[in-house]
C-alpha cells in the first residue's frame, strides 16, 4: 500500500515502534545536539545591516583619535549580568548527556576563561554525573577559575526544579573552589525556566533500566525502548509571582552572589522577562525555538515555541540585560541580535562543535573569527561599541518589521 504525498516511512515506523517514535533515535542519545534542526534560516537571517552614508560616530571617534578609525577600534568590551566579558558573548550552558560531559565541558571552561567571556554550567550536571566527581561540575569551575583572567569573565550556575533536591547552589556557595569566584564578584546563579529545545518540558534522558529503578520516586519513567527509558522531570511550576519570589528567596540566600533567569520561547516572554527584572534579576536569558542542545521529542524540536526572532520583536527595546541563543556562530546574526535588544549572544552547539574540533584551541579560535566579523559589522554601521548597535541598523526597519519577524 502507497499513499502518495503522505509521510508514509515515519507512519510504519509509528507503527512498529509506538510511543517511542516520537523521539530521535537512542542510537543518537548523548551523541548527537539537538534543537532547531529545521532551521536553516529564520527571520533574523532575513533581516539586513544597513550602514549610513553619513556617521557622526564616526566623526567623534576620529576627534578623539587623531586619526580616521579603523574597524579595529571596535572596543567590543561588554558588562553581561554584571560580569565584564572581552565581548558581547558568553559561552551558554550545555545539556547533561555524553556529549557534553566528556571532557568537551572542561575543555570548553578553560577556553572560555582564556577568552574572558563568561560561562554557564547547566542544569542537571550535578543529578547525571555528580558533584565532585570526574568532569562534574567543581571540574569546570576550577578549570575555569583557574584560567580567567583577573577582572574578566564570570560563571553562572544554572539549577532548575530536578536540581533543587540536590540542592547545587547551596553547595556551590560554600565550597572552597568556588570561593575565589564569590570574592571577586563573578559568581551568577541562573535560575532555569525553560530552554528552547523543549518549552514546557522538564528534564529528559535516557536511562538503563537498573539506573531507572533508582530514581523511580522522583521522576516519570517510560520504558519505551525495551533496553532503555525515557526518565522525565517536572517543568517547574512558575506564576509571576511565583518567579519574582524565587528571585528574591536567591537574593536573600545567596547576596553575593549574580542573579539570572533563563525563560524558554513562551508566547508570554516579553512580560516573564520584565517581572524577572523588576524583581531584581542581573540578566534575563531567552533561548529561542532554536536554541537547546538536549534530548527532546522531534515534534517540539520541530514544532514548539516562538523563534528568537519573534522573541525579540515580543520583548522590544530594553535597557536591562537581555541575554540570547539560538544557532550563533557567526557575526551577522549576533550583530542583529544585539541591534534587536540584546547585550549579549550564547554560543552552545557552535562551542561544542569547536571544542571537539580541537580540545586545546578549536573555541579560541572560533571565538578570534566571531570577533573580527562583529568588529567589522560595527564599524561599518559607523559605530564603535556593541551597545551602540541599533534598530536603525537592520532592515526591514522597526515600523516593517513587525510583519517581517512574524
Amino acid at each position: 500500500m502507497k499513499a502518495s504525498g503522505f509521510p508514509e516511512d515515519a507512519v510504519r515506523l509509528r507503527a512498529r515502534t509506538g510511543a517511542a517514535a516520537a523521539f530521535p533515535s537512542t542510537s543518537s542519545y548523548g551523541q548527537e545536539l539537538f534543537g532547531a534542526t529545521g532551521a536553516a534560516g529564520d527571520a533574523i537571517d532575513e533581516l539586513r545591516l544597513v550602514p549610513p552614508v553619513f556617521v557622526p560616530e564616526r566623526l567623534e571617534k576620529l576627534i578623539d583619535l587623531a586619526r580616521e578609525p579603523l574597524y579595529s577600534d571596535v572596543d567590543l568590551m561588554t558588562d553581561i549580568g554584571g560580569f565584564s566579558s572581552t565581548l558581547p558573548v558568553y559561552l551558554s550552558a550545555f545539556g547533561s548527556t555524553q556529549v557534553a560531559n566528556s571532557s568537551l565541558g572542561v575543555d570548553a571552561s578553560r577556553q572560555a576563561a582564556l577568552l574572558g567571556i563568561p560561562m554557564v554550567i547547566g542544569e542537571n550536571i550535578v543529578p547525571v554525573n555528580g558533584y565532585a566527581s570526574d568532569r562534574g561540575l567543581l571540574d569546570r569551575i576550577q578549570a575555569y577559575a583557574s584560567h580567567v583572567p583577573d577582572g574578566f569573565g564570570g560563571v553562572a550556575i544554572q539549577q532548575s526544579t530536578e536540581d533543587a533536591d540536590a540542592e547545587v547552589w547551596n553547595l556551590v556557595y560554600s565550597h572552597p573552589s568556588a570561593q575565589p569566584l564569590l570574592d571577586t564578584g563573578r559568581l551568577a546563579f541562573e535560575l532555569k525556566v525553560g530552554q528552547g529545545a523543549k518549552p514546557g518540558l522538564g528534564g529528559m534522558t535516557v536511562l538503563a533500566p537498573e539506573a531507572a529503578e533508582r530514581v523511580a520516586e522522583q521522576f516519570s519513567l517510560d520504558p519505551l525502548w525495551g533496553d532503555r527509558v525515557l526518565r522525565s522531570s517536572s517543568p517547574g511550576t512558575f506564576t509571576d509571582e511565583i518567579l519574582r519570589q524565587q528571585i528574591r528567596l536567591m537574593r536573600n540566600n545567596f547576596p553575593r552572589a549574580r542573579i539570572w533567569v533563563k525563560l524558554p520561547p513562551a508566547r508570554d516572554v516579553s512580560e516573564a522577562v520584565r517581572v524577572a527584572w523588576l524583581a531584581g534579576a542581573d540578566a534575563v536569558t531567552v533561548d529561542g525555538a532554536e536554541g537547546g542542545t538536549g534530548w527532546a521529542p522531534t515534534s517540539f524540536l520541530d514544532h514548539v515555541g516562538l523563534p528568537l526572532a519573534e522573541c525579540l520583536r515580543r520583548i522590544g527595546p530594553v535597557e536591562d540585560c537581555l541575554l540570547v541563543t539560538g544557532r550563533m556562530w557567526e557575526g551577522t546574526r549576533a550583530v542583529k541580535c544585539l541591534a534587536l535588544g540584546a547585550r549579549a549572544v550564547g554560543l552552545g552547539r557552535a562551542a561544542l562543535l569547536a571544542v571537539d574540533t580541537d580540545p586545546a584551541s578549536g573555541l579560541l579560535r572560533l571565538a578570534e573569527c566571531l570577533a573580527l566579523e562583529m568588529r567589522l559589522l560595527i564599524s561599518a554601521l559607523g559605530k564603535y561599541s556593541p551597545d551602540a548597535v541599533s534598530a536603525d541598523d537592520v532592515w526591514p526597519s522597526t515600523a516593517q518589521k513587525v510583519e517581517v519577524l512574524r
